[in-house]
């Protein structure tokens, strides 16, 4: 769904950044880690899967004790991570901006309990009857309360009681597609004048023992010492998870302009498909999508959101080298994040066009860039399913 904004008071600025991964939190902290590139994965705790662990934060800086005890970690880690976008931004603790800026979140369906997990997945395979064992364990295990403490939208709720954000609120679940639509949506509605100011994220908590087991139950998983994205593909690929929170304040550039915000980066474009993967689908909705946008080759680079998982990462891989762009697969460094990727790789590409530089390359088979950057095109090629390309230019 391609969208151009022929008004230029209507185009969709970032304004503020919220990002924590393995490489720390901040655009300063993380441009650094990039231009320094070194891996930080944990090889140890989910053995023999190796995941990208958050960096140790100082959450009482942005959530207090007391609100920080009724959430789960990945609530903490989008909680901190959007009051982090709306300091960058400087809208934090802005009663009147906050009550009419919009959140959008992309979030997954929360946290398991583990024991009764582990107790019906070692009966199950013994059970005369899988199905009705199934249902009655389901049934009688869970208790009512665990889907209270896990309902998706309760990070939109923390988010406002914490930070005051009180406008409308979306929650989108859908992996990476979720977090594509949260940003589509905010950008699409700034265009139509139906809105000015938006908080668009999500988080994703990869240390634990659930997504582990069910993305490898998938085959998704890589399982072996650490490689990078594209390197992990002549050896069958894999996904190597990460914990990220990332929230972008996105405004209008009126809005912006009014309250003397700076913009880190303007989103030009945001376009999204999906397919069932059969061969050539998803290069077909990519090359669609790239033909829809207006760029610059000479001063254009490419973050990709390709996952590591095997069949869509070779799909995107050789549909990259046919445009003949620098390109960086953010999740070598910060794994992949599921819902909060593609808000992750606007990030980094705002960073780099603001910046006017591309960071160094995080593989051998990356290149370096030389010339000057004004745009990057962003990729979010779902592990399975959704296709997504967003155009980031210089504000």
């Amino acid at each position: 769904m391609p969208h151009e904004v022929s008004n230029p008071d209507r185009d969709a600025l970032i304004t503020g950044i919220g990002l924590v991964s393995c490489l720390g939190e901040g655009e300063d902290n993380h441009w650094a880690a990039l231009n320094d590139f070194a891996p930080v994965v944990d090889t140890a705790s989910f053995a023999p899967f190796p995941v990208h662990p958050v960096a140790p934060l100082q959450l009482d800086r942005q959530i207090s004790k007391r609100d920080q005890r009724q959430m789960e970690p990945w609530q903490r880690i989008g909680t901190y991570a959007a009051g982090a976008a709306l300091d960058a931004a400087g809208v934090k603790g802005n009663a009147d901006l906050l009550g009419r800026m919009e959140l959008i979140v992309a979030a997954g369906g929360g946290e398991r309990d583990y024991a009764v997990d582990e107790a019906i997945l070692s009966g199950l395979p013994k059970a005369a009857d899988p199905g009705a064992y199934l249902n009655q364990h389901l049934l009688g295990d869970l208790r009512p309360t665990l889907f209270l403490a896990q309902l998706s939208n309760l990070l939109a709720g923390n988010i406002s009681l914490v930070h005051g954000v009180i406008g409308s609120s979306r929650t989108f679940m859908g992996e990476e597609s979720s977090g594509v639509d949260a940003v589509r949506i905010a950008c699409a509605r700034i265009e139509a004048g139906q809105g000015d100011l938006f908080l668009v994220g999500g988080s994703y908590n990869a240390q634990r023992p659930d997504v582990i087991l069910h993305y490898e139950m998938g085959g998704f998983l890589w399982k072996r010492p650490f490689a990078p994205v594209w390197a992990r593909q002549d050896a069958g690929g894999g996904m190597v998870l990460g914990t990220v929170g990332c929230f972008l304040v996105i405004e209008s550039r009126a809005h912006a302009a009014a309250r003397g915000a700076a913009a880190v980066a303007r989103i030009g474009s945001v376009q999204t498909d999906r397919c069932r993967r059969a061969p050539g689908e998803a290069d077909a909705i990519a090359r669609r999508q790239l033909d829809a946008l207006h760029y610059d080759p000479a001063a254009t680079a490419v973050i990709s959101g390709a996952s590591g998982a095997a069949a869509a990462t070779r799909e995107e891989q050789a549909f990259l080298a046919g445009l003949g762009l620098p390109v960086r697969a953010v999740a070598t460094a910060f794994g992949h994040s599921l819902e909060p990727s593609f808000p992750a790789g606007l990030a980094v590409a705002a960073m780099a066009v603001s910046r006017g530089t591309l960071f160094a390359p995080l593989e051998p088979a990356e290149t370096a860039m030389c010339e000057p950057l004004r745009q990057a095109l962003v990729t979010s090629r779902g592990h399975w399913r959704g296709e997504a390309l967003a155009l980031v230019t210089a504000a």
